[in-house]
């Protein structure tokens, strides 16, 4: 079971998310990767970016680092999906 940390930043991109059970989805979704957060079936590896990976919720991508020694999933970034996304 891995835990969760939120980065401030995903924190605010969370909040201003309308309507608020899109939010919900979201936060599902992330509760969802404590269990097994690479063998989601909305999970993929990035390359050539920050985050590690990132996690498709309909027409938002959750963008995350994975620690597998300390069991830490770290939420850096929500988005909406466009061109300027990754």
């Amino acid at each position: 079971m891995y835990g969760i940390d939120w980065t401030k930043a995903a924190i605010k991109q969370l909040r201003k998310i309308q309507p608020a059970r899109q939010r919900s989805a979201i936060l599902k979704a992330v509760a969802a990767l404590a269990d097994c957060p690479t063998n989601a079936a909305n999970v993929k590896a990035l390359k050539g970016h920050d985050a590690g990976y990132r996690l498709r919720v309909g027409n938002y991508r959750v963008l995350f680092d994975l620690d597998d020694g300390v069991r830490i999933i770290t939420v850096q970034e929500v988005k909406k999906r466009d061109e300027r996304t990754y």
